[in-house]
């Protein structure tokens, strides 16, 4: 009962919040004043009306007519109907706004139409097209209507044909913009007219539009100009007025104003003991005033009497917030937009009034003076400490690998933090009873961390918060990072085998590879009608692996030319590398055609070598495992496709089952599967053909120490 009667009371003190400044009634058709406030439609017209705009251009919001506007049909009651008489405005501005007295049609220079505005005191240019270029504020007329229905307490809504007094109204019709009793509405829909298929809705006190349309284009908003902070249409987008302009899609513009209404609401409703607290104060002040001196009580009482009341409009039941949470209700995102830019500067100007309080008169009459401008000059510039705000975690700096790297920033004008706390949990561990228990990081330096040895094959979500003296912090945003499917494999690049340094180049921590043809790949291609072929040089990794499963990932220039990423049994690697062909001779050709029949022999077996080919940016994928599965073999399947190169490749071996897995290392989607034979040591390969680079993905914490053994296999260094 207690929250039904608050609510009740914040319904009533949101009155004021409701009421046009021009006829002090609710608002009707509601439109938004380029300096964001809002004036009935008619009142809009009748103050242009008497400045003397008058001439052609259609009404701003001209509304189709409506069995309740314009009966055509007699209804059994409408014979004691009475006829609303013709607004005076109508007739003297049915022509809508654009010109001005004398003004001729196609002027070389359209008058510019200034609106006199209530709230401002002041001029507001609306533009050539007058109110017709404005938009209604649908989300204000919402509220309006949610307003009225609560003061009624559910009373019925009459309907609009008959004639008073008139029989309560059970249905609604948006396209008749009109409310019907059951008797009317059979009436003025008559069944095998294209008004029966007309859908029935609950009778309300108004219609509007389904949606926010373009003043200019008659086209649904669709984005919204924050360099004109104006919702805009497809059509205007494409104009040269907008040309250089950010234009965001309405949907950020809705996120964002929500999310700032929502923060700075939440702001005032945690602190109602504080504002109860100052409220307190200031009655006690004005109580020791009274009894202090007489002369400046109507002064002083003012002052006070006017701080109260804003103060008062930060409660839970005032009209501002009651208004506030109920715009918050607005699901319809350019109707929110145009109706919360204004609302959340009042609530913002607020909060700084909640922040910075003092008591605009005192009781102390002390007539010696101290000269204390100095220190108020100091403590005018003191600024309230607040909590940091929530961290914006660096989607492309952050990642997974052999460790968990997590970077973060704090927003522009945030207060500074003193440290983060780092929270993180698993997503696809089994679940447990109770709530779910997050793993935390206390008083982190800096603005990123390294989480240490997580779960392979796994999901985590994570989440910063900044604290310093006032506190902490709300939450960033949470981001899901997945896991390696493997432990990481540690090697560096050892081209000691079938790597020409005439064409390749390793950097000094030999952890990229680069291929530079020279003088061969010239004389090669000069030679081209004779037969010859390109050479194929490869790099190795010096650690090979004989047990278990092992995971790495490297990033592919995607200019190279033709790149071959995988992994092979190091003997067979080598035995191909030992006395490497001349390329330059015009008699070299790997694939002669003459085949010498092992390889029929061995159809059923895993292949030697597994790799993945990627040229120009794209991956060549084939229909069967083995599309990669040699270094100069003959063409893959004949059904082929390509996908793009992604940023990062992970591979992962499986040795005990002799399988191979090419994955995108960002998103881990899985691009290719083959066999391999896993019966002697396998090594990490990468093979070139003309110009290329391959870079390994770094450790993210320190380099581990070389190490050329894994499971019990050593390999000579």
């Amino acid at each position: 009962m207690a929250a039904k009667r608050g609510t009740k009371t914040s319904m009533k003190n949101m009155e004021k919040e409701l009421l046009c400044p021009v006829c002090q009634e609710m608002y009707k058709q509601p439109l938004v004043l380029p300096c964001a406030h809002n004036v009935c439609q008619a009142c809009a017209r009748e103050l242009l009306g008497q400045q003397g705009y008058i001439g052609p251009g259609g009404d701003p919001s001209s509304e189709p007519t409506s069995p309740a506007s314009t009966p055509s049909t007699r209804s059994p009651r409408l014979s004691r109907r009475t006829l609303p008489k013709p607004d005076r405005l109508d007739r003297l501005l049915k022509s809508g706004f654009g010109t001005y007295p004398g003004r001729k049609r196609g002027a070389l220079h359209p008058q510019v139409i200034m609106f006199p505005c209530p709230a401002c005191q002041g001029d507001v240019e609306l533009g050539e097209r007058g109110l017709a270029g404005l938009f209604r504020n649908l989300t204000l007329e919402r509220v309006v209507e949610r307003y009225r229905q609560s003061v009624s307490a559910g009373g019925a809504i009459p309907c609009q044909l008959c004639k008073p007094p008139p029989l309560d109204a059970t249905k609604g019709c948006t396209e008749c913009r009109a409310t019907f009793c059951n008797e009317c509405f059979k009436l003025f829909h008559p069944w095998g007219t294209q008004k029966a298929q007309h859908e029935p809705t609950l009778p309300t006190l108004s219609f509007r539009p389904k949606g926010l349309m373009c003043p200019d284009h008659k086209e649904e908003v669709t984005h919204y100009c924050k360099t004109c902070q104006r919702l805009v249409c497809q059509l205007c987008r494409v104009r040269r007025t907008h040309g250089g302009h950010k234009i965001t899609p309405v949907l950020s513009a809705y996120q964002a104003l929500k999310d700032k209404l929502t923060k700075s609401l939440t702001y005032i409703l945690g602190n109602q003991d504080t504002v109860q607290t100052q409220i307190c104060e200031l009655e006690e002040t004005r109580a020791s005033l009274l009894q202090a001196i007489e002369e400046c009580q109507q002064e002083r009482l003012a002052r006070l009497s006017a701080q109260i009341q804003e103060h008062r409009s930060l409660l839970d039941g005032s009209g501002l917030v009651g208004y506030a949470q109920e715009v918050l209700k607005e699901t319809d995102q350019p109707c929110f937009v145009q109706a919360a830019k204004q609302l959340h500067n009042r609530i913002a100007r607020a909060t700084e009034a909640l922040q910075m309080f003092r008591p605009a008169a005192g009781s102390s009459f002390r007539h010696c003076q101290l000269d204390v401008g100095r220190e108020m000059k100091l403590l005018t510039e003191l600024n309230f400490l607040q909590v940091p705000e929530a961290p914006v975690i660096d989607t492309q700096r952050t990642f997974a690998y052999d460790q968990i790297f997590l970077c973060w920033r704090l927003p522009p004008h945030s207060p500074p933090a003193w440290h983060y706390t780092i929270e993180f949990r698993r997503t696809d561990a089994p679940a447990q009873p109770g709530p779910t228990r997050w793993q935390r990081r206390e008083e982190v330096r800096g603005t990123s961390a390294l989480l240490e040895n997580p779960d392979t094959g796994s999901v985590y979500v994570l989440r910063v918060r900044g604290c310093n003296k006032a506190g902490y912090g709300e939450y960033s945003e949470d981001v899901h990072l997945h896991t390696p499917p493997a432990p990481v494999l540690h090697f560096f690049l050892d081209g000691r085998w079938g790597a020409s340094r005439e064409r390749l180049a390793i950097s000094k921590d030999q952890r990229a590879v680069r291929s530079v043809p020279g003088l061969p790949l010239l004389l090669a291609a000069e030679r081209l009608l004779t037969g010859c072929h390109l050479s194929v040089d490869v790099v190795l990794g010096d650690v090979a692996v004989t047990q278990g499963r092992s995971y790495w990932a490297c990033a592919v220039d995607p200019a190279s030319y033709l790149v071959k990423v995988g992994v092979g049994l190091e003997s067979k690697l080598q035995e191909s590398f030992q006395g490497a062909p001349d390329v330059i001779s015009p008699r070299y050709d790997p694939d002669s055609g003459h085949d010498s029949g092992a390889e029929d022999a061995t159809v059923e077996a895993s292949p030697p070598f597994a790799f993945l080919t990627i040229g120009m940016g794209k991956i060549l994928l084939g229909s069967g495992a083995s599309s990669g599965a040699g270094l100069t073999g003959r063409d893959g399947p004949a059904v082929s496709c390509t996908v793009p190169l992604p940023p990062r490749l992970g591979i992962c071996l499986d040795y005990e089952r002799g399988r191979v897995s090419f994955l995108d290392a960002v998103s881990f989607r899985g691009l290719l599967e083959c066999p391999l034979d896993c019966s002697g040591p396998v090594c990490p390969a990468f093979c070139f053909i003309g110009g290329g680079a391959v870079q390994l993905q770094e450790p993210v914490g320190t380099k581990p120490e070389r190490k050329v053994t894994i499971g019990g296999f050593a390999k000579l260094d």
